[in-house]
């Protein structure tokens, strides 16, 4: 199982998966790894997420969301992503395709 989780502090949001806790059949297929990526360039363009988060592919950190729907929306997605469904994550952050 992939831990996913969403944390607040002053206000600001941070979603974080680690996929070391994963069983040993977990993969994570290149084209989902890739997609992730372009996700997370397109939330640092857009000024969503610090520079510094992470993009995996064993751990990710995405740091400072300001509003609690919307990282609920990218953490449900990634999670999806994780899992092999890159469809909530492309939808919530179209311009990455």
């Amino acid at each position: 199982m992939v831990f996913v989780g969403l944390e607040c502090q002053a206000q600001l949001w941070t979603i974080k998966a680690d996929t070391l806790t994963a069983d040993s059949s977990f993969s994570l297929d290149d084209h989902i790894g890739e997609g992730i990526r372009r996700v997370v360039a397109e939330l640092v363009r857009s000024r969503e997420i610090r520079p510094d988060s992470l993009a995996g592919p064993v751990y990710y950190a995405w740091y400072d969301l300001h509003f609690e729907p919307r990282s609920r929306e990218l953490a449900a997605g990634l999670h999806a992503a994780l899992y092999g469904d890159l469809g909530p994550l492309t939808r919530a952050v179209p311009q990455a395709l």
